[in-house]
């Protein structure tokens, strides 16, 4: 059974040092996809924006600058108020979110308490399936005749 984490919450699209707009959007974890965390930003086109990259980069930009190309993340002060900026970057162009962190730290804390960091692969299965693709079937013949044996000529 998958666990879906979500919080719906508004983020400032920061237009200038002075002026932002709400955007209201929605986080998601789901622990079928155990490494990334998905943000849907409904704006005011018919259809939300959605960015997926990974939650390790947001549980450490609550603390510090981190990410390179098109997600960085920072923590900040708006105020008194303590937030988390999250620039994102396309080839239609950049945005800068700022969003509470309080509201970030707590949704990532049920994220973290679903699936611990560092047990992510666990959900994968990778290691059975792994197991899957290499177990011998049936009519393998691990002992049988040398594979390129028909291209040597018949030893008399």
């Amino acid at each position: 059974m998958h666990t879906v984490v979500e919080r719906e919450l508004e983020l400032s699209l920061v237009l200038s040092p002075e002026r932002s707009i709400p955007v209201p959007a929605r986080l998601t974890y789901r622990t079928n996809d155990p490494y990334a965390v998905h943000i849907a930003f409904h704006i005011t086109s018919e259809l939300p924006v959605h960015w997926t990259f990974a939650r390790e980069l947001l549980v450490e930009g609550v603390f510090r600058p981190c990410g390179i190309g098109d997600v960085r993340v920072w923590p900040a002060k708006t105020g008194r108020r303590s937030t988390v900026c999250v620039a994102l970057t396309s080839p239609d162009g950049c945005a800068l979110l700022r969003a509470p962190a309080s509201a970030v730290a707590a949704w990532l804390e049920r994220t973290l308490r679903a699936v611990p960091p560092g047990t992510e692969s666990e959900l994968l299965g990778l290691d059975e399936a792994l197991r899957e693709l290499l177990a011998p079937t049936p009519g393998d013949d691990p002992w049988g005749r040398d594979p390129w044996s028909s291209d040597e000529s018949p030893e008399p």
